[in-house]
């Protein structure tokens, strides 16, 4: 029985170029700003058992500073405990981050899911059983700006070369100001460049200002024949008598769920009828414990689930479920890398390039999360530390 001696929380930062605050980071979303550098926090766990083993996670889309400090409060929890408590780690911090949102459990959970694959010597998705090893892609870009997607014809044209790179699936974000003109033409544009051969996604990341706005959108969406239309609007998606509404009156599926937190939560939003697809995050969603537990929901009630955002984590859960389509690749660009951090020293990546000729990407097959980070790179980009003992 593996005993946790020390967890260790650290923070990092990092800069990115040619990236900046969009529209005066009224959205907390970044864009292209050519010439500009912006930095960025993230943070890492590990956590050392008493038996020699090492877990390791750098946390991505999720780490924020209010996901941080749930992580803190979560991680003291963990010297003296058994490393495979996992189910009941789950629930103890399931009731104590009752009054939060729960986005700083996902990474602690990640982590003793990492640990056990290295304990075990197998990756994640071989321990939960694997159902494939290679998964689809799709491109998922970042939004309208004003130097990159500037125009509908630089999104048609970005699609067009998504295509011949390989990818058979794309995903937009528009402009931050949701203008649902702007916003259908480009949707339209899309179906006429690229929808004969690509399935096509639309993204409204909630920007979209009324019931009206979703609505007029939606039906672009049909005349464009997308495969899902997401979080139309800016009841930020957690309302489901309005999106039952809305697929009433729509012919294209609604992806829904990213912004509803919890299995319970999600469940409830599935059975009044407010989506078609279900979305599940590792980091968002109570770790792969927690994404799992949604994942075999939705198959029970015959529902595909798509995972959000893209990472080593991500990768595994994707790989253990058989109800699900597309792994995303976000956030992508012609002239911007991925946002994340470059913190791997195995060649792992979430790159526009990274899918091989059938547009698919390879989940990695060593030991729990089966990537190496680089410690050397971390270690120089720490800007704190948090360390919790017996």
């Amino acid at each position: 029985m593996p005993i946790i001696n020390r967890v260790e929380v650290i923070e990092f930062s990092y800069d990115v170029k040619d990236m900046g605050a969009a529209f005066n980071n009224a959205h907390n979303h970044v864009g292209y700003v050519k010439g500009s550098t912006l930095s960025l926090s993230k943070y890492a766990l590990v956590v050392d058992c008493d038996d020699g083993s090492r877990g390791e996670y750098v946390a991505l889309w999720g780490a924020t500073k209010p996901a941080l400090a749930q992580t803190l409060m979560l991680a003291g929890d963990l010297p003296g405990r058994d490393s495979d408590q996992r189910e009941a780690f789950y629930t103890q911090w399931n009731r104590r981050l009752c009054h939060m949102d729960h986005m700083g459990q996902g990474p602690v959970d990640i982590v003793l899911w990492d640990l056990a694959g290295k304990q075990c010597g197998k990756s994640i998705s071989r321990m939960v059983g694997q159902y494939r090893n290679k998964l689809p892609a799709y491109a998922s870009t970042y939004h309208g700006d004003e130097g990159m997607f500037d125009s509908v014809e630089a999104f048609t044209d970005f699609a067009a070369a998504c295509y011949d790179m390989g990818y058979r699936a794309f995903k937009h974000h528009g402009w931050f100001d949701g203008d649902p003109q702007r916003e259908a033409s480009l949707i339209r544009a899309l179906g006429n460049t690229v929808g004969d051969k690509m399935k096509l996604m639309y993204d409204a990341a909630s920007d979209l200002k009324t019931f009206a706005d979703a609505l007029y959108v939606g039906h672009a969406c049909d005349d464009a024949n997308f495969f899902w239309y997401e979080d139309p609007y800016r009841d930020n998606s957690i309302s489901a008598f309005s999106h039952k509404k809305l697929r009433s009156l729509l012919k294209t599926p609604l992806l829904i769920t990213e912004h509803v937190r919890g299995l319970e939560a999600k469940c409830d939003f599935i059975l009044a009828g407010g989506t078609d697809f279900v979305r599940v995050d590792p980091e968002y969603d109570m770790g792969i414990t927690g994404a799992l537990k949604t994942a075999h929901m939705a198959e029970a009630l015959g529902l595909d689930v798509e995972i959000h955002a893209p990472g080593p984590a991500h990768r595994q859960l994707m790989a253990t479920i058989r109800n699900t389509n597309f792994y995303e690749l976000a956030e992508v660009g012609p002239k911007l890398k991925n946002i994340l951090p470059p913190c791997y020293a195995c060649g792992y990546q979430d790159e526009l390039d990274s899918i091989d000729s059938q547009g698919q990407v390879t989940v990695p097959d060593g030991p729990g999360l089966g990537v190496i980070y680089d410690w050397d790179w971390l270690n120089r980009h720490v800007t704190k530390r948090h360390i919790f003992e017996k």
